[in-house]
């Protein structure tokens, strides 16, 4: 690494650079913004189940060994990246290996995938926060959410519009897209600074009640009863280092991207420990608020706990409106619920689709609100006609079961193997954060990410595949996997490959560390608080 010095007046790249792409204003603030981008909806909706389901409190020595094992070693690659070559997903893998360039535009394509359905998610969420108010859904929430409010046709595809998911939808993407042309400080970095406090006021204030209801104790107990035999198991380490990855946003290009908006001088190796930390702290939360809400619903309804647990879209949208009715005081709980659904989905949304957004000025040198726009409307408008329809829940579940487990995956076992073993990047890339980290790296960093992570990862993905191919994905006819799901997975590779081969503007250095050759011609393309 350059130790150089610049005497006053001289031109330096790294000024340039950072004012050109828009920088968060501190460490306080990307630190904020990343724990905005890793806490989304599944660590309300899928930790708690996935922590249930795979040996209760024992759960917790497979989740904290995937965490420091995988997790937060590929946490800090995507930092190293990142914060070394200054750039988008695709430009930081250019300027570490021209030749891995399509490892960038592989995860950009996957973050389009994600933001055209997680933004349908969201409306949903915002939709059920007024429906708390009066409890819109009476006395058969899951009557009222597949048939009344999201109208499901049977498994297709339908032009027919739902003008109550319609209407929230163009809302999420009209915020959202006003925070992306606002820029990275004014933007993205005050959201977070806004939103992360207040999702953890609101969301503690949702566990707090949630305690105090009746039965909330069986639920804790249901939750954390160690079943010590499950760590006998290989799916539930499985589930552990699955549960880690997709709850951290890393191997898709975020946390590269956000990296490159940080001070050269920042500690990336603390602020990756303390958002690590703050992901599970609240995963962790989550079940607490949540299994004491199951425990309540068991209790008023007769059953036992394990009857009434849920995932997903049915816990979120079925299981909880229930207890929301039953409970004392429950359009302030279902208000609190729904809201933090949005506030945690906006962040993430806002994180997955500046990867997009990155790219795309980078490569053609654009303006922040051109690139918004060249990006934003089309997403915008795809999200419109795939998840506004009365099959959009169908396409929704299908896109984000491939995506998520042959995009996401997929691209993150190759991508740390190409960087590993290929491209020996793991040394410089160590040195890089060293540099002015708190945490330093050496050989135990090198051999968790270039062996156990990815041999971890691949495992998943196997087994996955090899089940996805044996027995399809749910009930859906063949024609819709091969579409929504294989299709969806196989053209974000094609448009890797298609974006590569597009030119750089010429006045992009692929230089490693992105400085800027002598005389090349950089434009400020926004004002932004330094």
């Amino acid at each position: 690494m350059s130790t150089s010095t610049h005497s006053p007046g001289h031109h330096d790249p790294h000024a340039h650079e950072a004012k050109r792409r828009g920088a968060f204003s501190s460490r306080r603030v990307f630190i904020l913004a990343a724990i905005g981008s890793a806490v989304g909806l599944g660590n309300i909706w899928r930790f708690p189940y996935v922590a249930y389901e795979n040996g209760g409190g024992a759960f917790i020595v497979p989740y904290l060994v995937a965490l420091l094992c995988a997790g937060m070693p590929f946490l800090l690659l995507d930092y190293a990246m990142g914060h070394k070559h200054r750039g988008s997903a695709p430009l930081s893998f250019a300027r570490q290996a021209r030749g891995s360039e399509p490892l960038g535009w592989w995860q950009v394509g996957i973050c389009f995938m994600i933001a055209i359905y997680y933004a349908a998610i969201i409306a949903y969420a915002l939709r059920y926060t007024l429906f708390s108010v009066d409890q819109a859904w009476g006395s058969k929430p899951d009557a009222f959410f597949f048939e009344e409010f999201l109208q499901v046709s049977d498994p297709g595809v339908t032009a027919d519009v739902v003008a109550g998911v319609l209407v929230p939808l163009i809302i999420v993407w009209a915020a959202v897209l006003l925070i992306m042309a606002l820029g990275v400080q004014k933007g993205i970095g005050a959201t977070a600074v806004v939103f992360i406090p207040l999702l953890v006021i609101a969301f503690g204030a949702l566990v707090v009640r949630s305690l105090f209801l009746p039965g909330a104790g069986e639920g804790l107990d249901a939750l954390f009863t160690p079943d010590w035999s499950a760590l006998l198991d290989a799916n539930v380490w499985a589930a552990a280092l699955g549960q880690i990855f997709f709850s951290l946003s890393v191997g898709f290009g975020i946390m590269i991207t956000y990296a490159s908006y940080v001070g050269r001088k920042t500690d990336m190796t603390g602020s990756g420990f303390v958002v690590g930390f703050a992901n599970s702290g609240f995963e962790l939360l989550a079940g607490i608020g949540v299994f004491a809400a199951l425990g309540f619903m068991a209790q008023a309804s007769g059953k036992a706990v394990e009857d009434v647990v849920a995932n997903g879209i049915g816990l979120a949208f079925v299981a909880f409106p229930a207890i929301i009715s039953e409970a004392p005081g429950g359009a302030f709980i279902g208000v609190l619920f729904f809201g933090s659904l949005v506030i945690a989905g906006l962040t993430s949304l806002v994180s997955v689709i500046e990867v997009v957004i990155s790219a795309v000025r980078d490569k053609f040198e654009l303006s922040r609100q051109v690139a918004v726009a060249v990006v934003g409307v089309p997403a915008a408008l795809l999200s419109l006609v795939l998840f506004s329809t009365t099959s959009g829940l169908h396409v929704l579940d299908i896109v984000d079961n491939f995506i998520n487990r042959f995009g996401i995956l997929l691209v993150a076992v190759v991508a740390m193997v190409i960087l590993a073993w290929l491209l020996r990047a793991l040394p410089g890339l160590a040195e890089h954060l060293n540099h002015h980290g708190s945490i330093r790296l050496g050989l135990p960093w090198y051999v968790l990410v270039g062996f156990v992570a990815p041999v971890g990862l691949a495992l998943v993905l196997v087994k996955d595949f090899i089940d996805t191919v044996a027995d399809g994905y749910g009930t859906y006819p063949s024609w819709m996997q091969f579409t929504f799901g294989w299709g969806a997975a196989g053209l974000v590779i094609v448009f890797a490959v298609v974006a590569t081969l597009v030119p750089w503007h010429r006045s992009v250095s692929l230089a490693p560390g992105g400085e800027s050759p002598p005389g090349a011609r950089v434009r400020d393309r926004e004002e932004e608080s330094r």
